[in-house]
């Protein structure tokens, strides 16, 4: 059983209206590539801007139920496709840099805003969200229960392993970043560390501090039928602007899952206490210097 999941690794335009337009037809174009799902890049309603003044960071920021998220909505309906929009969400005291997705009925499945907020950076001005959570696509030739991070939550483990034990077999992350080496190995990490499989969603070349490299690692480093390694990366989009449709074998990620030894099946939660432990201690020097 194969999941198409596309990559909508688009350029934004100006303005809310563009960012809708430009998005109903990337979910066009999606659809008729065979896409169960669809995946924006991160904060698409306003392209990842974010002022740091305080009234002009409100006047962008919309609500869930606001006319731009419903319209995905619909239009998962129209087309019955999953569609997982990203967006500045209204928030007091501050904003939220959230997800929701929609099935292909136009249900809400999931509603998750970005927990490891970037506060060494312009994302001081936002709220953090508060919990991870696992939801059931049901993509009508079967179903695969999935949660999604957002772009520097993948950096804290913690993250895809509150996921996978959540039950989680794929997380759908929303990404604004250069996705480097370094980036994407710990994408590859979260994924062969938990056994699910991880698709990110990143702005192309174009975007400022952005490169496309969108990808889907599956989560399975063993060809089990040849005894062997196998890379883990289904798909590394380059870096210009497309749809990209990434496939995801449902089989063969459950088969590895029940066969192999990573995940949740030899860990010894007793010792980790320290995990929990709230005092967070402060960056080395108490500041944080961007190179």
């Amino acid at each position: 059983m194969e999941l198409k999941i596309a990559l909508l690794q688009l350029l934004p335009g100006k303005t809310l209206d563009e960012n809708l337009s430009i998005g109903k037809k990337a979910c066009v174009e999606a659809k008729e590539k065979g896409a169960d799902v669809a995946l924006f890049p991160e904060m698409w309603s306003d392209g990842y801007y974010l002022p740091q003044d305080e009234e002009e960071l409100k006047k962008l920021a919309i609500d869930k139920d606001s006319s731009f998220v419903k319209e995905f909505r619909d239009l998962a309906a129209e087309l019955q496709m999953a569609i997982g929009i990203t967006f500045l969400e209204s928030n007091d005291p501050r904003p939220l840099n959230s997800v929701v997705f929609f099935d292909r009925t136009g249900k809400e499945i999931l509603h998750y805003s970005k927990v490891h907020i970037c506060a060494f950076s312009d994302e001081v001005v936002l709220s953090g969200g508060d919990d991870f959570y696992v939801a059931e696509l049901d993509f009508g030739r079967g179903k695969v229960s999935f949660g999604s991070m957002i772009c520097f939550d993948r950096e804290f483990p913690e993250s895809a392993r509150i996921l996978m034990l959540k039950g989680a077999e794929l997380i759908l992350a929303p990404n604004a970043c250069p996705m480097e080496i370094n980036r994407l190995a710990a994408l590859r990490t979260r994924a062969y560390e938990n056994m699910l499989a991880v698709a990110t969603c990143n702005y192309p070349k174009g975007q400022p501090d952005c490169n496309g490299h969108s990808t889907l690692f599956d989560g399975v480093p063993w060809a089990h039928e040849e005894d062997w390694v196998k890379d883990m990366c289904v798909l590394e989009a380059p870096e210009e602007p497309g749809v990209y449709i990434a496939t995801l074998d449902l089989d063969k990620l459950r088969k590895h899952r029940s066969e192999d030894i990573m995940g949740d099946k030899y860990r010894r939660p007793e010792t980790y206490s320290i995990l929990s432990d709230p005092d967070v201690k402060d960056i080395i020097g108490g500041e944080f210097v961007p190179w």
